[in-house]
């Protein structure tokens, strides 16, 4: 939109006085930040507006895509640039005698993710507004999100993360758009005077949903899609019933914070509550929205689209029967093509933990007409598939099996795509985690892999960057992402080179400044900054990365006139609440920081920073300033990774495991531009098949993993004298899960390898570039078209192959 600096001063104090009731001096940052808000939504209000009614108009298929997780970030910025008008509000506030930055930082970050699949989630509802598809989020208004990461004595602490103190200024509430959803109770079936059956449920226990509605922006194009958060509340009460805390309390609860405790039975149910809550909710009001313009539901899935991101939202396939058959009479088979035509899923893990089962008696309990509507597909299942495949595999794929709900079985059957986030992911869908069912539903199978809104994370969160891009290819590629490759001409440009490496020194010094300011580290910006950024868990092997800051320190130790680069390794990871194991790795990491940090012998040569409560705005702080991204999966075991496409996007070269969506982009930059290492899936699956793996056997005949395995245990690391032997001990005595041990020698290999590359300035800079020009493929924007041309079919805005 167009908008002089002079008419955004004039809204701006206009706001400020509307709002506060007071001048501009008398305001706070906080105060500031608001006030900019509301104003940025009511410039975008008549879009938003606009862009619903068009969609009616032409009466555009909408894609729906539910995700228990969203991660949208700070959105003040995002939505400034999308809307074209970011120097403008930038150089207006500073001429009103304003610190931008200030302001911008005052927006918390929204609490409705974690990691990956949230900022993914996130990056696809950027990429649809921009592409100008007819896209809408469906999640929950998490009301503290995970939780608030502090470091107390070394140890992970979670405190509340009261995102919403202040309200969220893009928020609308639309109470007259709420849903009921039904909880327990008993069901029967009535008979009809036609011989149909009705379910009737009595003795419910009723949840209000109520939607928030956020505006997705779309870059540069006057689209606003829209983010729904659905929040539970009590149901209105005609008679003025009086509800009990304990039933105020259990509502909640419900949207109270992301992945509540689930290692109990009670957690358990929580957690199912959540997902049938929004999923519920939100397909109700896809079918109430659809039902106002359309006759019937026979062109349903011609005009509806629902997305399942992972396996949290499944039930939207039950509940899109339920409401088919019991709210507008459709038979089962009229219901079930309909409901499988609209549904898509993807799976984002091979890990058989997160492929979500429920126990029957629970769900029966909990959702009673779901469950009648689940064993009818499970009947229906096995009399179909099982003269043609037999009982045996039948029994392993059916929704229902060895007294479990199996959600990911579930939303295979009822989806007519199925997808994979990377090549070898896909593939090992298909060869493993769910080869049973990629026979029954071939045809289904497809890989879409992950992509990254190059928006944030390279126009946002590294503006000098983004500038010196344009300064040489022009800004065509801030729209067509694979433009990016044109850069690979000044891959030899010595000039070009030594302007790139002063923007990483730049945004060095800035992420310095931070680390300086939060944990009182003093660290140099010519080091190598080597990054792991990502949730704590043993499969991403935070551990290994963690052995080579000790071999680091050890080699210091030993021969202090030896000469190496000085290294700084950042982590940001959150443990889950109940995950002791990730919980010790962290207390391992803070107290080899405060050994590493505090000896003088070491002085600036190394140092290690974990900077509490890594979330989208510390991404964007610490990405920039990568000169190393390790990606260290044990391979097999990471469907894709994001972050991976992140850093690289910023110049940072990986270290890398033959994992995940790394195959790729080592193919993309060129394999002499990343340090690959380690087992392959392929070595991987070996050893589980012949189960002939001996971690002893590597930590025998390598002294220097010897040495480095004892520190945990030796005293040589204060203050881990629990985790220490607790890390060590699931390493030999319950042999390495996640092949540590295994991958160690090639790991180490490689790291030497960039301490020798790191000081050839000008040769680094040009793997730098490689990455940056490679990176455009790993675009959301191209990502979300693959969606819509083979999964959704819908149109959208044309991008540059």
């Amino acid at each position: 939109m167009k908008l002089t600096r002079a008419q955004f001063k004039e809204d701006f104090l206009a706001e400020i006085k509307t709002l506060y009731a007071t001048d501009l001096s008398d305001t706070s940052a906080l105060n500031q930040f608001i006030a900019l808000g509301h104003l940025v939504r009511r410039y975008d209000g008549s879009n938003w507006k606009q862009t619903g009614d068009r969609y009616r108009q032409h009466d555009d298929k909408q894609v729906y895509y539910f995700s228990i997780e969203f991660l949208p970030g700070r959105l003040l910025k995002s939505n400034l640039l999308n809307l074209g008008l970011l120097d403008t509000v930038r150089q207006g506030l500073t001429e009103l005698g304003l610190d931008f930055a200030a302001i911008s930082a005052a927006e918390p970050d929204p609490g409705l993710g974690n990691g990956g699949l949230g900022r993914l989630a996130a990056c696809y509802m950027d990429s649809m507004a921009s592409l100008g598809i007819a896209g809408n989020g469906n999640g929950i208004r998490y009301r503290y999100g995970l939780f608030k990461q502090v470091f107390m004595d070394g140890y992970q602490v979670e405190l509340p993360d009261d995102w919403l103190r202040n309200g969220n200024v893009w928020e609308i509430r639309r109470e007259n758009k709420a849903c009921l959803v039904r909880f327990g109770g008993n069901v029967w079936m009535q008979p009809q005077p036609d011989g149909s059956l009705k379910a009737i449920s009595e003795n419910t226990d009723d949840v209000w949903a109520v939607p928030y509605d956020v505006g997705m922006v779309g870059y540069h194009n006057d689209v606003t899609n829209t983010l729904r958060l659905w929040s539970a509340e009590l149901p209105p009460s005609a008679d003025n019933t009086t509800f009990s805390q304990a039933r105020r309390d259990r509502i909640d609860d419900i949207t109270k914070v992301l992945y509540p405790d689930d290692s109990n039975s009670e957690g358990q149910a929580l957690r199912l509550r959540q997902e049938y809550f929004f999923s519920s909710a939100g397909v109700q009001s896809i079918i109430r929205h659809f039902g106002l313009h359309h006759q019937g539901v026979k062109e349903l899935a011609n005009k509806i689209a629902i997305h399942i991101n992972d396996t949290h939202p499944t039930l939207v396939i039950p509940e899109m029967m339920r409401l088919l058959m019991d709210e507008h009479h459709c038979s089962w088979e009229v219901a079930w093509a309909l409901t499988t035509q609209v549904m898509s899923y993807t799976n984002h893990t091979i890990m058989q933990e997160a492929l979500e089962t429920w126990p029957i008696e629970m769900f029966k309990g909990l959702l009673p007409r779901l469950y009648q509507i689940v064993a009818e597909i499970d009947r229906r299942y096995r009399v179909a598939k099982t003269p043609i495949f037999g009982e045996e595999l039948v029994n392993r794929t059916a929704p229902l099996g060895n007294g479990q709900v199996r959600m990911a079985f579930l939303a295979v059957i009822g989806s007519h795509s199925v997808n994979g986030v990377a090549p070898l992911h896909t593939e090992l869908l298909k060869e493993d985690v769910l080869r049973d069912l990629y026979q029954v539903y071939p045809e289904r199978f497809n890989n879409k892999t992950n992509g990254i809104a190059t928006r944030r994370w390279v126009q946002l969160a590294n503006e000098p960057l983004a500038n010196l891009i344009d300064s040489k290819i022009g800004s065509t590629w801030r729209q067509q992402p694979n433009e990016l490759k044109t850069l690979t001409a000044y891959q030899h440009d010595a000039k070009f080179l030594k302007q790139l490496m002063a923007v990483k020194v730049q945004n060095k010094a800035a992420l310095a400044a931070y680390i300086k300011q939060t944990l009182g580290i003093d660290i140099r910006t010519d080091a190598i900054f080597d990054v792991q950024i990502k949730r704590l868990h043993a499969y991403k092997r935070q551990l290994l990365h963690v052995f080579e800051i000790i071999r680091e320190y050890l080699a210091i130790k030993d021969q202090p006139e030896a000469v190496e680069p000085a290294r700084v390794h950042i982590f940001g990871a959150k443990a889950a609440p109940s995950y002791h194991y990730a919980k010790s790795i962290i207390k391992l990491i803070n107290a080899l920081a405060d050994l590493v940090n505090h000896d003088p012998a070491i002085g600036d040569r190394l140092k290690v920073a974990f900077i509490p409560n890594y979330g989208v705005s510390l991404g964007e702080l610490i990405i920039p300033a990568a000169d190393v991204s390790e990606q260290i999966s044990t391979a097999s075991k990471e469907a894709s990774g994001t972050s991976n496409m992140k850093l690289m996007a910023n110049g940072a070269v990986s270290l890398a495991t033959l994992d995940g969506a790394n195959i790729d982009i080592i193919e993309a930059a060129g394999e002499a531009n990343e340090y690959a290492f380690g087992l392959t899936a392929k070595a991987v699956y070996g050893y589980y098949q012949r189960g002939d793996y001996q971690a002893a056997d590597f930590y025998n005949a390598d002294p220097e993993l010897k040495r480095i395995l004892d520190t945990l245990i030796d005293g040589t690391i204060p203050g881990i004298s629990t985790e220490g032997r607790e890390i060590y001990d699931s390493l030999l005595k319950y042999n390495d899960e996640f092949f540590v041990l295994a991958d160690y020698e090639s790991y180490v290999q490689q790291q030497r390898q960039i301490a020798h590359d790191y000081e050839d300035q000008t040769q680094w800079q040009g793997k730098a570039l490689a990455n940056i020009a490679a990176s455009g493929v790993f675009s959301a924007d191209l990502a979300v078209a693959r969606y819509s041309d083979d999964i959704w079919q819908v149109p959208h805005a044309k991008l540059g192959q």
